[in-house]
């Protein structure tokens, strides 16, 4: 059998291949049209299910960080990463400005309480690195405090790794002329406007503020414990589908094995009968 055939026989086999980056499993340069992405994405999203399934039997823990350039499409990959899979299996977290009595604890206290239990796959949509970004480049910490999480964020991580979670790490980079043209659309676009606030404005300006901090995060936290995995994301398509296949290619899981499933009969209707009352059925506009 050709290298070719024994991989499209083995799902599992074609999307290691892709992560590991074979030009036979994903030719250079070749357009993604939609039917190509949604065929792929398929794919990935029946292996997600499988991973899942391994998750859940064997316990394991796995704490995925997405990082990354202001709409470089961390929300988008990660919708298609859940939206196949159970969300008591898969969570992600998201969160908001910290309260007063957060600001008060240790730094990566609010986030540990967040942490995968046996059979989980948690998502951080932004994570402890704010420390490392937004809120150095927006002066919402000092420099001294920075200094202090870079210094201290590699034995964190250590410990997390050393507990038994698999600890993903990615950073999406977008170029600066696709970001312009990401923003005028969120800015023209009424179904986006809520993804534009003032402070991502601010960003927009501060791009190499935004360059220099992510260098300096890469420099301190970039170890062999936890290392940051780099996508580019000028393509949307090719970035969600190049992340997923990469999240897979990092997991232990095993194929998950085809069920023989057959319906059973239903039961007859004996004595039901269909209430009198008029139900409310919605307008019907389309």
């Amino acid at each position: 059998m050709s290298k070719k055939k024994a991989r499209e026989s083995n799902p599992s086999e074609v999307l290691r291949a892709r992560a590991a980056g074979d030009r036979d499993a994903s030719p250079a340069g070749a357009k993604l049209g939609r039917k190509a992405y949604e065929a792929e994405l398929a794919l990935l999203q029946a292996e997600l299910v499988s991973m899942q399934e391994w998750v859940k039997a064997s316990g394991a823990k796995v704490c995925v960080v997405f990082e990354g350039r202001d709409t470089a499409g961390k929300g988008g990959t990660i919708k298609r990463i859940v939206e196949r899979v159970s969300p008591r299996v898969f969570r992600v977290v998201a969160l908001p400005s910290p309260t007063d009595r957060e600001r008060s604890q240790m730094y990566i206290q609010r986030y540990i309480t967040h942490f995968p239990a046996a059979g989980e796959v948690v998502i951080f949509d932004r994570s402890w690195y704010n420390r490392a970004g937004v809120e150095r480049v927006m002066g919402f910490c000092t420099p001294a405090q920075t200094d202090r999480f870079l210094e201290q964020v590699p034995a964190v991580e250590k410990a997390i790794v050393d507990s038994g979670i698999i600890l993903l790490k990615y950073w999406l980079e977008v170029g600066s002329d696709e970001q312009t043209r990401r923003i005028e659309n969120r800015i023209h676009d009424p179904r986006k406007v809520w993804k534009l606030s003032d402070m991502d404005l601010e960003s927009y300006s501060r791009w190499y503020d935004y360059s220099r901090a992510r260098d300096a995060m890469f420099a301190a936290s970039d170890t062999p414990w936890a290392p940051w995995n780099v996508a580019y994301t000028d393509s949307k398509r090719r970035g969600r589908l190049n992340v997923i296949s990469h999240l897979l290619s990092q997991v232990p899981y095993e194929p998950l094995k085809a069920k023989d499933v057959e319906l059973p009969e239903r039961q007859a209707p004996g004595d039901y009968h269909a209430p009198a009352l008029p139900p409310r059925f919605i307008p019907t506009p389309f």
